[in-house]
């Protein structure tokens, strides 16, 4: 296998490359489309297809099409886990800072599942399953990390008929929830005013420089957390949300 400059193998770079693509196309493609979309040409494409195939980190269905494999799953579930444990110490100090439950999300093949949580103190406080998936469109990490998307994949992302509303504050009109994006971008974090679960606020950032779309969040009581002055609480996430991305990014241990 040829050795990069950087020491890296390009053969193993170039088969992660193609898996990113499959996972950002939803995880279904055909060979000249991951030829158009990784840049890779197509001979290169047939042998890494040959070895993921047999491995079971990709199939190939039945219009001949390749989706991501089933050996994939006990490793995003394993990587997730370890990922809310190495996040702890950061997740406990933003709730020993705030007072309200920290939890970090991912988006995963369109769907934002929950890896670590540090619960409130209060004896009211919100609590998620870890490993828990949901729609995006509903809670302040999904809108955090969807807006982080360029426009077309996060339209790609939402669709084009009406999202589910699962209470009265629900945003189900695509359109309206692009329009937040931008102002998300701008504000730099994202909000669910009881989108998810009525009486309930959730205030979300991303975690910049994360090797993938990860998002921190701080939920509670709707009452409590618009009590709390959200700047502070924004900046205060942003500020530790900065500090686990520049852990995550550079493979340290981010419990250090």
């Amino acid at each position: 296998m040829a050795e990069r400059a950087t020491g890296g193998v390009q053969s193993l770079e170039r088969a992660f490359d193609l898996l990113e693509v499959l996972a950002d196309a939803g995880g279904v493609l055909g060979l000249s489309d991951l030829a158009a979309r990784s840049g890779l040409p197509l001979p290169t494409i047939h042998r890494l297809v040959r070895t993921l195939v047999p491995l079971g980190y990709l199939r190939q269905d039945a219009s001949r099409r390749y989706t991501l494999g089933p050996r994939l799953i006990r490793l995003g579930e394993t990587a997730g886990r370890l990922l809310g444990s190495w996040a702890r110490p950061y997740l406990a100090e933003l709730m020993e800072s705030t007072g309200e439950t920290a939890n970090l999300a991912v988006l995963e093949s369109g769907e934002v599942v929950y890896v670590g949580q540090v619960p409130s103190r209060h004896s009211m406080r919100m609590f998620t399953e870890v490993g828990r998936r949901v729609q995006p469109h509903c809670t302040a990490v999904g809108k955090a990390l969807l807006a982080q998307l360029p426009e077309d994949q996060a339209a790609r992302a939402l669709g084009t008929g009406p999202l589910t509303a699962h209470t009265a504050y629900t945003v189900t009109e695509p359109a309206e929830l692009l329009r937040q994006f931008a102002q998300i971008r701008d504000q730099g974090y994202a909000i669910d005013d009881q989108e998810q679960e009525l009486g309930v606020r959730c205030i979300a950032v991303v975690v910049p420089g994360a090797p993938t779309a990860t998002a921190l969040s701080v939920s509670g009581p709707e009452a409590r957390i618009r009590a709390v002055d959200e700047k502070d609480l924004v900046a205060t996430a942003q500020e530790i949300a900065a500090r686990l991305g520049q852990a995550l990014g550079s493979g340290a241990d981010v419990a250090e």
